[in-house]
């Protein structure tokens, strides 16, 4: 038996997907993904690159390197964005 999402299920989904795609958050995260890429690259792979043993397995790893950071910025950012949505009020008389 197989169980169908709900509709708010997808519904928050999709809400979760648009704000991943705005502008701001995708340059942000493709800002995040080079720089920090870069550095993991460098690291992980940088005796591999001198010696120019460079095999599809290991550009796929190095694009993986890449693409963590992205996905990293990309939901904290949209976690950041929603976060204020879903907080209560604060309440005026302290």
């Amino acid at each position: 038996m197989s169980r169908r999402p709900t509709l708010g299920v997808v519904a928050s989904v999709l809400a979760w997907l648009k704000l991943a795609a705005e502008p701001t958050v995708a340059r942000r995260a493709a800002l995040y993904a080079v720089v920090v890429g870069t550095v993991l690259i460098a690291i992980n792979h940088g005796d591999a690159l001198l010696r120019r043993d460079v095999s599809t397995g290991r550009l796929l790893r190095m694009a993986l390197t890449v693409l963590v950071p992205y996905v990293v910025s990309t939901a904290s950012s949209v976690g950041a964005i929603r976060e204020p949505r879903r907080a209560p009020p604060l309440s005026q008389g302290r």
